[in-house]
């Protein structure tokens, strides 16, 4: 397995890095890396409903999309981030994948005496604090999952960054905010977050197995990256996306995740269908816009249009039923 330390704090360059992990590598990586001040977006999220963007702006805060589903996290110099890319075996549940990839972690910090568990969809929490949120991403036979541990994080700046209660009667459906944590309140030994990176480095590279490889990017890699990072993650049209036209706007919060659906609905047909939302996906959801478009807007119809997708890999743990009634 490829070991990557990255020393880059630049948040859209990293995201740009996990990109090019995901769909251009083809062995197991695990990669260690940390960014400057930046909100980070789930791919179908509505980004002006998920940040203070008086906040943001004011404070120089970059803003950038990922490629993965789940909710809006608040990265800085104080949280570490951490990224597993392997096979994808199909059919696979991304209870096990959170499950597989987050035990590395949680095996750290039980040896340094934290008692600290996976929660809920893809947290981990230490006394009900949520100190880490997890997501995964899928291209082909892939999967990746990337993860954040706050370690020393400005809580005040998360808190201020990111909208919360008052976006309730706002555009998009919110992120579900939880209590949070740093995992240096609950260390006996005491270090900084570079410390920390080196002591989570040498729990899961440095097994005497030699299984991992320490391997920088290459001016190759570098090159490639430099070009996706520059067409895409730097871009406001990847990280704030266009906005949806006025339409009929339905809303909810299933177990699976928050969605928001807005149609334009004219003479009983939709025209147009966009999805927002912080749920999980293996497929994308471009394909459920696409295929909305033109349908009748009629349970029948709907029904038809989508009775040749699986469902579970678009919409992670919203039943498909429940998704149809939202759409009506």
């Amino acid at each position: 397995m490829r070991c990557l330390i990255d020393k880059t704090t630049d948040p859209y360059w990293n995201l740009a890095v996990e990109e090019y992990l995901l769909t251009r590598l083809h062995i197991p990586v695990f990669r260690l890396w940390r960014n400057a001040p930046a909100i980070i977006v789930g791919r179908n999220q509505h980004t002006p409903s998920e940040i203070n963007s008086e906040y943001v702006r004011e404070n120089n805060i970059a803003v950038v999309r990922r490629l993965s589903g789940g909710g809006a996290v608040f990265h800085d110099l104080g949280n570490i981030n951490y990224t597993f890319v392997d096979r994808y075996p199909p059919g696979t549940d991304t209870s096990e994948i959170f499950a597989r990839f987050t035990q590395p972690i949680l095996d750290v910090l039980h040896k340094l005496g934290v008692n600290a568990c996976l929660e809920g969809r893809n947290d981990l929490v230490i006394d009900g604090r949520k100190f880490s949120g997890n997501a995964i991403a899928l291209h082909k036979n892939r999967i990746l999952l990337h993860g954040t541990l706050l370690f020393s994080a400005s809580i005040k700046d998360l808190s201020l960054a990111l909208k919360t209660k008052a976006r309730e009667k706002k555009r998009g459906v919110p992120s579900n905010p939880r209590a949070v944590c740093n995992i240096s309140e609950y260390l006996k030994q005491k270090t900084d977050a570079a410390g920390f990176l080196d002591i989570l480095k040498e729990h899961i590279a440095g097994n005497p197995d030699k299984t991992y490889k320490d391997e920088p990017l290459n001016q190759q890699e570098q090159e490639i990256i430099r070009a996706l990072c520059d067409s895409k993650y730097r871009t406001d049209s990847w990280n704030y996306g266009k906005d949806a036209n006025n339409g009929t706007v339905r809303k909810k919060r299933f177990a699976g995740g928050n969605m928001e659906v807005i149609l334009d609905i004219r003479n009983g047909v939709i025209e147009d269908a966009k999805i927002f939302g912080d749920y999980f996906f293996l497929a994308p959801t471009q394909d459920i816009e696409a295929a909305l478009k033109g349908c009748p807007h009629t349970k029948e119809a709907i029904g038809k249009k989508l009775q040749n997708f699986r469902m579970e890999d678009y919409f992670r743990n919203i039943p498909p039923e429940d998704f149809t009634d939202l759409l009506l």
